[in-house]
């Protein structure tokens, strides 16, 4: 949104220095003037601010309009990556692994602390043992340009909360793995999600669209019901309450695009991997 300039030519800096160098970078504006960027760096400036979401599909687009790239890596323009190898590390993970759809990275701040949130799985979890997860990071992962093509990019309406989810719910059902990579390390500053305004409303409308796209008919009550439970649980500001409960009923009214629900050996499998579409 371009409020990061320094952050961003850091960002890049780094982006620069890896040992795989990237073939294309794009860096999209999302509604605000592009900062002053290297010859290298292919601007794409918004007229009007189109989400997370929005912004990654047009980033998405311009890449796969070079003809020329094979994975997509996401990345905050506030985070750094602090190895010189991280790319290096994406290319052999997808050259062994062709059915690899989704690498997420670990998220941590300048101290090395990962946050809970940042942690792809359920319970108190070592955030650093990777493995085969059920959903990623938006702040920073990699995915399969070939796994774009056939399950389709970003929810554009979601804007911003549960878009990683989506996406990841999709490409499971279609067969691809998502792996959590540890050593992938994307330094972020330590953050709380409600420092948005609109932090509440979206997330509980969004989860009831993506309940309502994804999940087969008998889940969706149970997933809603889950959350609504544990959002009670958590939540200790009325007016945050307020605006998740007129973000549900948003969701229950508006229309949540096309209705995909997913298989039940994808049920299955998530069970397996230790987070069935139930919480």
């Amino acid at each position: 949104m371009g409020t990061r300039p320094a952050e961003l030519r850091a960002l890049l800096d780094s982006v620069d220095a890896q040992d795989h160098p990237a073939t294309r970078i794009v860096v999209v504006s999302n509604g605000a003037p592009l900062p002053e960027l290297p010859e290298h760096v292919t601007g794409v400036e918004l007229p009007e601010n189109l989400g997370v979401s929005g912004g990654r599909n047009v980033a998405m687009e311009r890449l796969r309009a070079f003809g020329d790239v094979d994975v997509l890596v996401d990345l905050d323009d506030d985070g750094l990556l602090v190895g010189t190898d991280v790319f290096g590390r994406l290319a052999a993970l997808y050259g062994e692994d062709p059915g690899l759809g989704i690498v997420s990275f670990r998220i941590a701040d300048e101290t090395g602390f990962t946050q809970r949130r940042h942690v792809p799985r359920i319970g108190n979890t070592d955030p650093l043992r990777g493995g085969p997860v059920t959903t990623f990071l938006g702040g920073g992962h990699a995915l399969s340009m070939r796994m774009l093509e056939r399950i389709g990019g970003w929810p554009d309406d979601f804007f911003f909360t549960h878009e990683e989810t989506d996406l990841a719910w999709r490409a499971l059902d279609d067969g691809w793995r998502i792996l959590y990579a540890p050593e992938l390390v994307l330094q972020h500053p330590r953050t709380e999600p409600t420092r948005h305004g609109v932090y509440y409303r979206m997330t509980a409308r969004n989860r009831v669209w993506l309940a309502k796209r994804n999940l087969p008919a008998l889940l969706v009550p149970l997933y809603l019901g889950s959350w609504t439970a544990l959002t009670l649980a958590r939540t200790r500001s009325a007016p945050g309450l307020r605006a998740w409960f007129a973000g549900f009923a948003e969701g229950v009214r508006t229309p949540c695009g096309t209705r995909r629900p997913m298989r039940w050996s994808t049920v299955w499998l998530m069970a397996r991997l230790g987070r069935p579409p139930v919480v």
